[in-house]
């Protein structure tokens, strides 16, 4: 029989996009002051993977990943998403979002994203945000899945979340010790 456990913290992380240099600016001083201090942010990194987006945010977007310093309990993604949903209204204009912000998070195992759109390997998880499973750790790197996008699948962004998991190690390795000193 297995016993419920509290699950360990996970690192939060988010992907932001926009063709605006300064409304980029502007979501992720948001961020931080919502989800406190980043421990990585990417370089702009040009987004051509899919015009999904082009419509509604226009031509030459790019992105930025990050990754926060504090530890989350998974179980937030839910409220973090519609917190993200509501920093994207915050910058639309005229009905069209102007930045597109997509929270996740890596644990020991995989990278899960937050989604409001159902699935078949999406999971329910409530307030109508489901979980992406997006990336699985296997061989000592992530690995794409046959639903990831393409972003998410390219090798850049594998070895950007691998290297993001290694702090994420140390940080969880650093907890585990502090928590042992107290012990005793």
């Amino acid at each position: 029989m297995s016993r419920p456990a509290s699950p360990e913290a996970v690192k939060l992380i988010a992907s932001v996009l926009s063709a605006d240099r300064d409304v980029m600016a502007g979501a992720l001083a948001m961020l931080a002051d919502r989800f406190g201090p980043f421990d990585f942010v990417s370089e702009y990194l040009p987004f051509e993977y899919t015009d999904y987006y082009r419509e509604e945010m226009g031509e030459g977007l790019f992105r930025r990943f990050v990754s926060f310093e504090e530890l989350v309990p998974p179980d937030d993604l839910p409220a973090i998403k519609h917190s993200t949903n509501d920093m994207e209204a915050r910058f639309g204009e005229r009905g069209r979002r102007r930045v597109n912000i997509d929270p996740g998070y890596l644990s020991r195992s995989q990278l899960v994203l937050a989604t409001g759109k159902p699935y078949a390997h999406r999971p329910y998880l409530r307030d109508g945000i489901y979980a992406d499973v997006t990336l699985l750790f296997r061989n000592r790197s992530f690995q794409a899945l046959e639903w990831t996008y393409p972003d998410y699948a390219a090798e850049p962004a594998r070895h950007l979340f691998t290297m993001l998991r290694e702090r994420y190690l140390l940080q969880r390795a650093a907890e585990d010790k502090g928590k042992a000193g107290n012990d005793g």
